[in-house]
């Protein structure tokens, strides 16, 4: 295994094949697997080799922070291609009893802590998110008749202090003027109400205080939305 001399442009060409389809030398976290690596490269990677240039710029990141990366630091040989050799002639070195260290130990065993961590941390981030996301407002549609006293009633002056009325909540709609017999037409408006700020009653309180041009107040329609 090797990606074989890293400080030559060959070499980089093989840990930019190895990177093609990776984010890191091992696993799914920056490891010292990729400090490995990473000290046993000489420079940037030129930008035309994209993924070996994107990963040194990630792992440089790491820099202030390499020490505390999961896993072991091994000798280059243990990394990259099963095919290609290391004859980078530098880098992290392997004790006398490497053989015998087992591949899948704490190494791997730090690396499931990590992602573990990582994913308990997504998981908070998600529920955060789930938490703010805005409730459902309950809303309704509401067509009101607002009858004037007689037909001498300026309906134009009517609606306008119909619409005077504000609220949270509240919002106007279409209007329009109704026949209801000897000359008498009353006004049929429809608004948009959040139920839990504004109801009837506040509407009709607030309609019939216009007594100058308001007798009554009636709900036509009631719909939820």
């Amino acid at each position: 295994m090797g990606f074989g001399d890293l400080k030559s442009p060959t070499g980089l060409q093989v840990l930019n094949d190895y990177l093609a389809d990776k984010s890191y030398i091992k696993g799914y976290v920056p490891s010292q697997a990729d400090v490995a690596v990473f000290e046993a490269v000489s420079g940037p990677p030129p930008a035309d080799l994209c993924h070996a240039l994107r990963w040194y710029n990630h792992i440089k990141s790491y820099e202030k922070e390499k020490a505390g990366l999961p896993g072991v630091k091994k000798a280059l040989s243990k990394y990259g291609p099963a095919d290609v050799e290391d004859t980078t002639g530098s880098g992290a070195t392997d004790s006398k009893d490497d053989d015998d260290i087992d591949l899948f130990g704490s190494d791997y065993e730090e690396e499931s802590e990590e992602a573990k961590r990582l994913r308990e941390e997504h998981l908070a981030q998600y529920e955060s998110k789930k938490a703010k996301k805005p409730a459902l407002v309950a809303k309704s549609s509401i067509l009101l008749d607002v009858k004037p006293w007689d037909d001498e009633t300026d309906m134009a002056k009517l609606e306008e202090c119909v619409r005077s009325i504000q609220a949270d909540g509240l919002v106007w709609g279409s209007s329009k003027l109704v026949p209801v017999g000897y000359g008498i037409k009353k006004l049929q408006i429809q608004c948009v109400v959040e139920d839990d700020k504004v109801g009837t009653d506040m509407l009709e309180e607030q309609i019939t205080a216009f007594e100058d041009y308001v007798q009554s107040m009636d709900v036509a329609a009631f719909n939820k939305i």
